[in-house]
């Protein structure tokens, strides 16, 4: 099972949070949003939900040909058509969709930062993870 929604970079992405990654449907970014690194967010929370009973996900960032991959547990509670929010603690709020992530914002790698900071496009792929 895999799904992947677009998102879209925006000059004000710094992605400097320490514990958290966030995508918004928002199409503006302020620079107090420092753990958002996709603007224009087009995912499908119903396709999203299929993957809340899963132990472990797999989400890889690409933009071009420079991805990140971020590992994490679905949140069962995640009910957002709006903000996904990848967490490293266990902080579960409605807008949660994983946490126990391996990444933070800040430890996605600076080429990928670059390129979503210049405003490129990119995709989100989400799918199980096998151990």
């Amino acid at each position: 099972m895999e799904y992947s929604f677009r998102i879209h970079g925006h000059e004000n992405i710094l992605s400097t949070h320490n514990r958290t990654i966030e995508f918004t449907k928002d199409t503006e970014l302020t620079r107090n949003g420092d753990c958002i690194v996709g603007v224009k967010a087009d995912f499908s929370l119903g396709e999203l939900k299929k993957f809340l009973q899963l132990q472990r996900i797999k989400i890889v960032i690409a933009v071009d040909n420079i991805s990140d991959i971020v590992t994490a547990i679905p949140n069962v509670k995640f009910n957002s058509d709006h903000e996904l929010v990848i967490r490293m603690g266990d902080f579960d709020s409605g807008r949660t969709f994983a946490i126990r992530a391996d990444k933070a914002a800040s430890h996605l790698g600076s080429k990928l930062v670059s390129l979503l900071k210049a405003g490129k496009s990119g995709k989100v792929s989400i799918s199980a993870l096998i151990s």
